[in-house]
């Protein structure tokens, strides 16, 4: 189980399917440039399926998305809770449900907050834990907390990956060795926080969902269902097989001690580096070839690695995608 009671993984069913999206955007209603019909429609055009409607500390768009979804475009509600010491996403809450802001790390108010998000049946997510302005950086245990943001997107950088997206990137991933010897982790996600036009998707979180509906997404990305892409170009698969079983990313993979085979496929990021990572670091590296399409496998044991995640960075460092886990017991 995680931290907030969820169970860490769910198995997905014969008819799940992988949806793209991004839960961290503002329009006009808060401090952002674009209305929502500039970015339902923007969001389409780079290829996802959902958003998250975040305004800080408000509901007042809440009513201004409804007629822009359709059955084959989903927008949850959400909202930036801004507090004094570090941002985190509420969504999936209920239509005009407001999360309170005013507090700070000792004020003993946040977990409240966090239980009024899960008794709607949303998630909670730490924003751009490292972000480098005041107020930004997460200062609150990620306890109670659902997911992290490790890959927050350009708004006030002209960099989809920077310095501040690896310390929390570096941060999670100790956090999850932890997590999993412990019995539980963490799952990570990516949106792009987007202010201004050309910015939604880059990054966005692809999902692995039943159905694309609210309660179907949100237990997708809390399972840890998903993987984080810079753009609708790059896509990818991870899985891992071991006497006879096979399983994906957010999954559990029985060993029953066998060996593993952990295979990868990458389209869309020419020359890329493709690392592998456990809890003993990053254990493996392969050059994919300049066509961008590939295969890269590892071999280990359920011994020697507790779980195996995917990193794709182009030739000169920056991400361009990356994975949750996959648990191996």
């Amino acid at each position: 189980m995680s931290d907030s009671g969820f169970p860490s993984v769910q198995v997905s069913g014969p008819e799940a399917s992988w949806y793209r999206g991004d839960c961290h955007i503002h329009s006009v209603y808060s401090d952002g440039e674009l209305t929502p019909e500039q970015l339902a429609a923007d969001a389409r055009t780079a290829g996802l399926d959902f958003i998250a409607t975040t305004e800080h500390n408000s509901a007042d768009a809440h009513g201004a998305w409804g007629h822009h979804a359709t059955d084959d475009f989903l927008i949850l509600l959400g909202e930036e809770v801004t507090t004094k010491t570090g941002h985190w996403l509420a969504l999936g809450i209920a239509p005009g449900q407001v999360i309170n802001w005013d507090y700070r790390v000792g004020d003993e108010l946040i977990d409240r907050c966090l239980d009024q998000v899960h008794a709607s049946g949303g998630l909670c997510v730490a924003a751009h834990p490292h972000a480098p302005y005041p107020s930004g950086s997460f200062m609150y245990p990620y306890k109670g907390l659902d997911v992290v943001e490790v890959w927050n997107g350009l708004w006030t950088s002209d960099r989809p990956w920077n310095a501040d997206n690896e310390a929390a990137l570096a941060e999670w991933g100790r956090g999850i060795a932890e997590g999993i010897h412990a019995g539980s982790w963490r799952p990570a996600m990516g949106n792009s926080d987007t202010h201004l036009e050309g910015q939604i998707g880059v990054p966005h979180t692809v999902v692995l969902a039943e159905d694309l509906s609210t309660p179907a997404i949100l237990a997708g990305i809390r399972a840890g269902r998903s993987w984080i892409a810079e753009s609708a170009a790059v896509d990818l698969s991870l899985t891992a097989v071991a006497a006879g079983r096979n399983a994906g990313i957010g999954e559990h993979l029985a060993t029953c001690g066998e060996p593993v085979m952990v295979r990868a496929h990458i389209r869309g990021v020419p020359s890329a580096a493709v690392s592998f990572h456990t809890d003993r670091g990053k254990v493996h590296r392969e050059v994919l070839p300049e066509s961008g399409v590939g295969t890269a496998e590892w071999y280990t044991t359920s011994e020697d690695s507790a779980f195996v995640r995917i990193e794709v960075r182009h030739p000169q460092g920056p991400m361009a995608a990356l994975t949750n886990p996959i648990v191996l017991t």
